[in-house]
């Protein structure tokens, strides 16, 4: 109901019309007042007026713009430092559950868990197996394709509701991933909390989740395909479990990086030449960093971690005799189990050595505490993750350390992009 309001000789104004004018005329009254004072300016002379006038002009428009867009309120809802630190927030929470979802995918593919599912509905199958019957008849559907066929022949209803639960809960957590990303958006949007340069990544964020899901499920797919010529164990490929890992790891990165700049005030550091450097270094490094982590799909999806269980030798020497034992040559490089373990050692030491030897340049340059701080715990990190992944070779890929390790790269690749950020460039 509209209520009405006396306006003096002008009669009754609605009350929806008062939340209108009542902005646009205390805009009016302040260009109003401005005006007085540029004329008293004139007066006096030129100079002091036409600097107001220049000074006038943009605030007046807007304080126009702002009184059309926002007629209920004579402020923006939210100040746009506090609205960058809302944003920013929500991006690091959004990043943290990507992280989430990549260390229970891990857990998920450590287990053999990832192909009990055996078809993907969006909604139909957020509700899981509520009876005896109903569980009987998922059982059965998995029954019917390769994994239960040649691996799992005698497996009871117990141990697959295990692995259903595992792969179950990597894809409600994918869901909700989905969610954290979606509806926050819109809100900001709606909001007008978001600043043109952040709706473009925010929309590319928002497609780039919904492309994972999809491409999760295609990778599933290439593990439920018959294969009547192999008797190798079934797996998903390769291929796509690294699309599927990078594509996960590219969201992660892209949504930390656009949280901690929002968040993270800029060191206005000198731009020496050695700075210069240790910057380039360290996004050398950060890439470097990246795609030994990406390499690592290619470990998990070829069980290359129990081809050779030893260090630094691969078995009694340095280069294998089946290093290159594919053909054609490339082929080695992502189907050859050996060559996929070969090349993710050399990358991970690579990757520490470059990491040590960007501790040992920032050493050099007068930096703040805080990216003092970000160096050593990159320095820290990386030796962890060098001792976790020794281990679990030696082990033989135990379960727990394995996931672990693999956590401890996403762990790696964080303090990484954190130190990036503090070295970044501020904007003239």
């Amino acid at each position: 109901m509209v209520t009405a309001r006396w306006s003096g000789n002008a009669g009754f104004v609605s009350g929806s019309d008062a939340r209108v004018l009542f902005p646009v005329v205390l805009v009016m009254l302040r260009a109003a007042l401005g005006g007085a004072r540029v004329l008293l300016l004139l007066r006096r002379g030129g100079s002091g007026a036409q600097r107001c006038l220049r000074w006038r002009q943009p605030q007046q428009r807007r304080a126009v713009s702002d009184a059309a867009a926002h007629p209920g309120a004579l402020a923006p809802p939210v100040p746009g430092s506090a609205a960058e630190r809302l944003v920013g927030r929500w991006l690091l929470v959004c990043s943290g559950a990507v992280a989430g979802a990549v260390v229970l995918g891990g857990v998920t593919r450590l287990t053999e868990s990832g192909l009990s599912m055996v078809d993907w509905h969006l909604v139909r199958e957020m509700k899981p197996p509520q009876t005896q019957q109903e569980w009987e008849a998922e059982f059965q559907k998995y029954q019917q394709f390769p994994e239960f066929k040649i691996l799992n022949h005698d497996m009871t209803l117990r141990e697959f509701k295990f692995i259903w639960y595992m792969e179950y809960s990597h894809r409600m957590w994918g869901r909700v991933v989905g969610l954290s990303y979606v509806l926050p958006a819109v809100y900001f949007w709606r909001k007008g909390w978001l600043s043109h340069p952040m709706k473009g990544r925010v929309l590319a964020l928002c497609g780039l989740v919904c492309f994972q899901g999809l491409l999760g499920w295609y990778m599933v797919k290439s593990g439920l395909e018959e294969k009547p010529d192999s008797h190798d164990i079934p797996r998903v490929s390769q291929y796509r479990l690294a699309a599927h890992l990078g594509s996960a790891l590219v969201l992660y990165c892209a949504s930390l990086w656009s949280g901690l700049s929002l968040l993270l005030p800029q060191h206005k550091l000198p731009e020496t030449y050695q700075l210069l450097r240790l910057r380039r270094f360290a996004h050398g490094t950060t890439g470097l960093i990246f795609f030994t982590a990406l390499s690592g799909a290619f470990v998990a999806g070829l069980d290359a971690g129990l081809v050779y269980n030893s260090f630094p030798k691969m078995g009694e020497r340095w280069i294998p005799d089946d290093l290159l034992s594919f053909s054609p040559v490339l082929k080695n490089i992502f189907e050859n189990p050996t060559t996929v373990q070969f090349n993710h050692r050399i990358l991970g030491i690579t990757s520490v050595t470059a990491i040590t030897a960007l501790y040992l340049l920032s050493r050099k340059i007068p930096l703040p505490r805080r990216t003092k701080i970000a160096v050593a715990s990159l320095m820290a990190v990386a030796y962890m993750q060098v001792g976790l992944g020794i281990s679990t070779l030696l082990l033989y890929v135990p379960t727990p350390l394995a996931a672990t390790h693999q956590s401890g790269s996403l762990a790696l690749l964080t303090v990484a992009l954190w130190l990036m950020n503090e070295l970044r460039r501020v904007p003239k």
